[in-house]
């Protein structure tokens, strides 16, 4: 079956484009939400403080008969003097997850203690108690932005040193494409299952764009063979035989790519499990991307300004 990616080219451009809108919707709100106030719901990686996470023993003969009450929670937390500056929520049946400001050793004990009272005994072999300071996380999250743009930075002077300068930017289009969908995903996960970023999501971003731009250089090394063998041919047919000839090579890459992020995504560990996933999201958004939004983009632009198809390569 052979696509005509051109002819529908308005429809792939309306999926993208609701979906990055609805992205953007959602890190509006993430952004005015007092508890967030940010796109995506840092991590402790990026803002510094403390995290403790309990899980109660079951072990014990009536320690989890009854749910854990998320109100009676928040009064410890305040009755510590924790309660304003928190985010508490429950994990499963019977954990919980606290994020707050930095706290010494007496004060994780107290906290600890008076938890335990309330709510039953916990497991000491399932406690998690991870601390980062301010200055550290500033300092990833400084980091991980410069690694973003000079990767951009990189991809755009590669791209149109290799073929020209539209066909850079329409790369970046897509890979902004990208980096929106997988950010406004992890934004909507922030909003309703308090799903946090942390470093491993900045490295997951610049896989994606690594990603991502080979899948679009495949399909442009491709266009540059077939205009150099019929450069009379319409740039339109053009990039859907190049998109038909790579169409099979995409599929099977991202599909043996995903399952084997799918199987780190289930039995990965709590730590892989969303680095796995804004994989998964990315590089799904990153095919797509590379067949239907960059180089129907470049059609557009080409029979927009009525340029000959013929591209020479800076190689």
């Amino acid at each position: 079956m052979k696509l005509s990616i051109n002819k529908s080219r308005s429809l792939w451009w309306s999926i993208s484009t609701t979906i990055i809108v609805i992205s953007i919707i959602s890190m509006a709100i993430s952004w005015q939400n007092p508890q967030i106030r940010a796109p995506l719901r840092p991590g402790l990686d990026f803002i510094g403080g403390t995290r403790l996470q309990f899980e109660r023993d079951c072990t014990q003969v009536g320690n989890c008969d009854q749910p854990i009450n998320i109100s009676m929670v928040r009064e410890v937390a305040q009755a510590l003097g924790l309660g304003d500056s928190s985010s508490i929520q429950i994990v499963g049946e019977n954990g919980i997850s606290i994020r707050t400001k930095d706290l010494d050793v007496n004060q994780r004990t107290n906290l600890q203690t008076a938890l335990s009272e309330k709510v039953g005994a916990f497991d000491p072999q399932q406690n998690q108690i991870n601390s980062v300071g301010p200055t550290l996380g500033a300092e990833l999250f400084r980091s991980g932005t410069i690694a973003l743009i000079i990767s951009l930075a990189g991809i755009i002077i590669y791209l149109t040193f290799r073929f020209q300068l539209d066909y850079a930017l329409f790369a970046i289009a897509a890979l902004f494409h990208d980096i929106l969908i997988t950010s406004g995903m992890f934004s909507i996960f922030g909003l309703v299952l308090a799903t946090e970023i942390d470093s491993l999501f900045i490295v997951a971003l610049l896989t994606i764009i690594g990603f991502s731009v080979n899948d679009t250089v495949v399909i442009y090394d491709r266009i540059r063979e077939t205009i150099q063998t019929n450069p009379e041919r319409p740039i339109a047919e053009i990039v859907d035989d190049a998109v038909n000839q790579t169409l099979g090579r995409s599929i099977n890459t991202t599909l043996t790519t995903l399952l084997s992020l799918v199987a780190i995504f289930l039995f990965g560990g709590e730590t892989l499990r969303n680095f796995a996933l804004a994989l998964i999201i990315g590089f799904s958004a990153g095919s797509y991307s590379s067949i239907f939004i960059a180089s129907t983009l470049l059609a557009w632009w080409r029979e927009r300004q009525g340029k000959s198809p013929v591209l020479v390569s800076n190689e």
